[in-house]
């Protein structure tokens, strides 16, 4: 099959994750991935720089839907309403991207492998300060937009991993509006005894 088969795209990070299922992440090389799909390793370098990508392609479409949903929310949004624009937004490229059943199998792979776990929890770290930024950006201020950003980090993280669980069926989206609501009945909680004492 030549370097520009149709369906290489698809059919190299599904070949990836069968094998790093069955062989782990070390074991396995690039010519055996490009092998399981049915392409050359030319091929699979035109689509990515090593292994390792195959887990993280498409970061950069990811944080930009974080950072894109805040900048199209409307003027004067309050902050709880452009984390949870921010993280809606995320959540949904990431479904319509891989889907569930490619998620899992990516969790599990990283899970296995500190090294991978080490670059999964930079890129969090990367997203949450982008989304600082650009909530800075929107006039909030630096504490807020710092807290902004970590929140909309957490809501995701908390979701997605309710949302690769087995047996869940419900929808990534509606999940970080799950833990979103969860957010704000503990803030609530801690914000009341702190009006009392000022009381």
């Amino acid at each position: 099959m030549g370097r520009w088969a149709p369906g290489a795209a698809q059919r190299l990070p599904q070949a990836a994750m069968e094998l790093f299922a069955e062989r782990g992440f070390e074991a396995t090389t690039v010519a055996e991935i490009a092998d399981r799909a049915g392409v050359t390793e030319r091929t699979f370098f035109r689509y990515f720089a090593d292994k390792r990508e195959v887990l993280f392609a498409g970061q950069e479409q990811f944080a930009s839907a974080f950072i894109d949903a805040i900048d199209a929310a409307p003027d004067g949004a309050a902050l709880a309403d452009l984390v949870a624009a921010a993280a809606a937004a995320g959540g949904a490229v990431l479904q319509q991207a891989r889907g569930r059943e490619f998620a899992r199998a990516r969790h599990a792979v990283i899970a296995a492998n500190e090294q991978l776990q080490e670059r999964e929890l930079l890129k969090l770290a990367k997203l949450a300060a982008a989304v600082a930024e650009r909530l800075k950006a929107r006039g909030v201020t630096a504490v807020a937009a710092q807290l902004g950003g970590d929140l909309t980090v957490s809501v995701f993280s908390d979701a997605f991993n309710r949302w690769i669980a087995p047996g869940e069926t419900r929808d990534l989206v509606a999940l970080q509006r799950e833990s979103l609501a969860a957010l704000g009945e503990l803030a609530a909680g801690v914000t009341q005894p702190l009006k009392a004492r000022r009381a």
